[in-house]
């Protein structure tokens, strides 16, 4: 499979009263085409500021420097004109809240119809029997009547799923999906996740799962990242990262997961301390201070992204942990 997404050295910075936020710190990753790519990470590891700046969405006072490229042309620095006909056809996000990211005025007929007419060219009728089909697909239950509603009549699951269909209606080569089952029940959860999965298999599209939740990514993604404080710690399949993690942050968060396969009565572990303040990142392992295995070098010399093994790396100055 050839590469569809391409980051290399990626930074981004936001410009507070109190100083630069330094949120991603020379950033580098490729999806391939089809492939399931989970990112995961605490909150403020900046992993949604990734694809925002990707995606041309960063905040004011956000800068992004470096290299993004899909299909092999650059996109940091596109005009908006450009951007937009990359966005919502080729490229579509689905947001962490549904009902902030529709727009509470619009019926969702309109709002679905738009992204047909806008990047497909269709007619209002043809786009509203097409998001029709796509809101049936996500399973949304009398469809061409709830169409006509607005966002607040719909449930929070139906929201999501809204959102999912909006983002799917032009087929895009790639879905961002950032924390796609916030503060939804844990049922609506494996619905919308089996949702993704199946959407994936059938269409080829690649998808980019951020989530803080290793258990989401067990189910449904081939390979993950892990961030923290800005930068990859460690990056792998899935499969090889769950049975033996080599970076004790990831360590920490399997540490901390409910698991099925483990002894009865054994006690979930907790990452103690707290990720370090953005604005003042420390000269060496971000991680130093909460971690068990820390050493002198740790504390002076911030450790690369380096191989450990076939499509691994991992940011750390531990042989092995």
């Amino acid at each position: 499979m050839g590469a569809l997404l391409e980051v290399e050295r990626l930074d981004v910075r936001f410009a507070t009263p109190e100083g630069e936020v330094s949120a991603v710190n020379d950033v580098g990753f490729s999806i391939a085409e089809g492939e399931m790519l989970g990112i995961v990470g605490e909150s403020g590891a900046g992993k949604s500021q990734i694809f925002m700046a990707l995606m041309g969405l960063l905040a004011r006072n956000g800068r992004a420097s470096g290299s993004v490229r899909f299909r092999g042309s650059e996109m940091l620095g596109l005009e908006p004109a450009a951007l937009n006909r990359i966005r919502g056809a080729r490229l579509s996000m689905i947001f962490q809240d549904p009902m902030t990211s529709l727009n509470p005025y619009l019926t969702v007929e309109r709002q679905l119809t738009e992204v047909l007419v806008t990047h497909r060219a269709m007619s209002r009728r043809e786009a509203r029997r097409e998001a029709v089909a796509m809101l049936e697909s996500v399973q949304i239950p009398e469809a061409g009547r709830r169409i006509d509603l607005y966002p607040h009549e719909f449930s929070g699951g139906m929201r999501q799923r809204a959102m999912i269909a909006m983002a799917l209606l032009c087929r895009p080569e790639l879905l961002i999906a950032d924390e796609p089952t916030t503060a939804l029940d844990v049922t609506i959860q494996a619905q919308i996740l089996e949702l993704i999965r199946k959407l994936g298999e059938t269409s080829h599209t690649a998808v980019a799962l951020i989530t803080h939740d290793l258990g989401v990514i067990a189910g449904l993604c081939d390979r993950v990242i892990v961030m923290y404080a800005g930068r990859i710690v460690e990056t792998g399949p899935v499969r090889d990262i769950f049975r033996n993690p080599q970076h004790p942050y990831t360590a920490g968060l399997l540490a901390s997961m409910p698991r099925l396969d483990i002894a009865e009565g054994r006690r979930l572990q907790t990452i103690a301390g707290q990720p370090p303040n953005l604005q003042r990142l420390p000269p060496g392992c971000a991680f130093n201070d909460r971690c068990p295995h820390a050493f002198a070098r740790c504390v002076a010399e911030r450790p690369l992204l380096t191989p450990v093994g076939a499509g691994r790396s991992k940011a750390c100055h531990l042989e092995r942990l």
